[in-house]
């Protein structure tokens, strides 16, 4: 097993088994969805992920998603919040779906692992698309089905999942989509791959966006958008100097401070940053810096309405050409294309 993040005792409130959506029966539904839930399961990301379904149900006025819950012996499950939720049936009653996401727990132990590895290996078999809501990913990792696949699971877990199961393609993205495995980060991020599997399944182009906003998602992450790992989990405790000079970068992007400055601010030599820079984040302050000013005009980019020229200087660079050759060297894709949400390949 993994390193695990601190949750809190369960509670002894409880929570309805969801309904068919829209009021319709399951089997009525030309897309059926399965979420397995385990002790332990994150219900934030639990509920990101069944919620999108029934909106995009409401965008189409009729079912095109039916969502039933299950858990390993169909008895109620305790989420890592400790709220006691009923569901639908077992594993062994669940008819034939589209999809199964499995809700991962926290801490990452799961009851009967053995079977529940054979039972993926079945539903994969029949060609079920197979999803990881957080630590679901390690599961199926633990099953050999993502191999040779693209995934990702909740930072605090990804040095453990690259470890463990070297013949994976980890990422740090907040969500993976590859062939029918389907991975996410955890927490709200489920919201964004479920929208992403609504967006596949409908390919309209239009009921996922439209789902997103009655959710009010203001904008849909895709699968270029990375966690953000905080600081002082990739550094450790006692990079006060590191820290500040992370810092001083963050509150200078639209006017950048030279590296004189920052090593000055923080009582160390130029050379003596770069050896902290190095020793610590594996690359170089200039590059961390240009990191920094990057992901901030991506923000502006996906966020915001500006233009690309305004998004250019309020990220220090003194000219859109000299900004979109850097972003696409950065993100692989053009500011243009990536604001009109073309695939990389694309461009």
């Amino acid at each position: 097993m993994t390193a695990t993040r601190e949750h809190p005792e369960p509670e002894t409130h409880s929570a309805a088994a969801p309904v068919p959506l829209n009021g319709a029966t399951f089997d009525a539904a030309p897309h059926r969805v399965a979420l397995l839930l385990v002790p332990g399961f994150s219900y934030i990301a639990f509920a990101s992920a069944i919620e999108p379904l029934r909106m995009a149900n409401m965008v189409v006025h009729e079912t095109l998603f039916g969502a039933l819950t299950c858990s390993p012996d169909g008895e109620p499950i305790v989420a890592s919040n400790g709220v006691r939720t009923e569901v639908d049936c077992a594993i062994d009653d669940l008819p034939a779906v589209t999809a199964l996401f499995l809700c991962g727990p926290n801490p990452i132990e799961f009851p009967d692992e053995r079977r529940l590895i054979h039972w993926l290996r079945r539903m994969a078999g029949r060609g079920t698309g197979l999803g990881g809501i957080d630590t679901g990913s390690w599961l199926l990792a633990r099953a050999g089905l993502l191999d040779g696949y693209r995934c990702t699971i909740h930072w605090q877990d990804l040095p453990s999942l690259t470890a463990d199961f070297p013949r994976i393609i980890a990422s740090e993205h907040v969500f993976e989509v590859d062939r029918q495995r389907y991975t996410c980060s955890g927490g709200t991020a489920a919201m964004d791959m479920m929208l992403q599997f609504i967006a596949e399944t409908c390919g309209d182009g239009t009921t996922s966006p439209a789902a997103a906003d009655l959710l009010i998602h203001e904008r849909m992450r895709d699968r270029n958008d990375r966690q953000r790992i905080p600081l002082r989990h990739r550094i450790g405790t006692g990079q006060d100097r590191l820290s500040g000079a992370v810092a001083l970068m963050e509150a200078n992007v639209e006017e950048p401070i030279q590296l004189t400055e920052i090593s000055g601010y923080i009582g160390v030599s130029e050379r003596q940053l770069e050896r902290l820079f190095e020793a610590h984040l594996a690359t170089t302050p200039t590059a961390f810096y240009m990191g920094v000013r990057l992901a901030r005009a991506r923000q502006l980019l996906l966020h915001t309405a500006a233009s690309i020229t305004e998004i250019a200087h309020r990220s220090g660079f003194r000219s859109p050409a000299h900004f979109s050759r850097r972003y696409r060297g950065y993100f692989g894709i053009s500011p243009r294309a990536d604001r009109k949400g073309l695939d990389a390949e694309m461009t």
